[in-house]
């Protein structure tokens, strides 16, 4: 899954080389130049990342990030706070708005995605292009294959993204909708029980391995990807 990375920076020689190493690096970038603009990106589709620059004109990184954090909706998508403040009180403060990660200008492209991938490893681990490896499962992002047991096995993308995702997310339980925000976005439109064929599709890929029972229903709650 290709991660969109939202880079919120108002000035635009720097929006550009954000824009441009990010893409370098296989994200897709949206650009804003203000947080009005973000907000309007950000209810029209959630990115699976933030570059947020403090020095905004008009609204401030430190208050977007703010109103992101007390937002149901928005509080869980990493924030990286972008900014020439290099005093630990600044630093701090930044962390302390919602920010999962700090960086000062002047900043090298190569530590800026250093910091991307790590952020996007611990808070999004299936936007990142590490192979994973669960119960005999073997699942690249980078090829788009998956093996079972050392057998290739083929998968709709739907059924690709449910499985990187549970893959990523062991023994935790989603309901329906998490699936639908997390696999599907949250900008899609579909019917809860839309996921329930596309579980009973993975269980049938995954049934003549023997394997369909790592992805188990959890009565009125959801699914669970789990070890056997």
């Amino acid at each position: 899954m290709v991660a969109n990375i939202l880079l919120v920076e108002d000035e635009p020689a720097i929006q550009e080389l954000l824009a441009f190493n990010v893409t370098q690096c296989g994200y897709r970038p949206i650009q804003a130049g203000d947080a009005d603009t973000a907000m309007a990106l950000i209810n029209r589709a959630l990115p699976d990342l933030i570059l947020l620059d403090w020095m905004l004109p008009g609204t401030s990184g430190i208050e977007l990030a703010r109103r992101l954090r007390a937002d149901q909706r928005t509080q869980n998508i990493p924030i990286i706070m972008l900014t020439a403040r290099t005093d630990e009180r600044d630093k701090v403060m930044g962390l302390e708005s919602g920010a999962d990660d700090y960086i000062t200008k002047p900043f090298s492209p190569r530590e800026l995605m250093a910091r991307i991938r790590a952020v996007l490893r611990r808070r999004t681990p299936q936007m990142t292009d590490e192979v994973v490896k669960v119960e005999g499962v073997e699942l690249s992002p980078v090829t788009h294959r998956v093996t079972a047991k050392g057998v290739h096995i083929d998968l709709g993308p739907t059924e690709f993204r449910l499985l990187h995702f549970f893959m990523t997310h062991v023994e935790r339980v989603y309901s329906r909708a998490q699936l639908l925000d997390q696999v599907w976005g949250d900008h899609v439109f579909v019917e809860e029980r839309t996921v329930d064929v596309h579980i009973r599709r993975l269980r049938q890929a995954l049934e003549p391995f023997g394997l369909d029972s790592l992805v188990q229903t959890v009565r009125g709650s959801g699914y669970r990807f789990s070890r056997s």
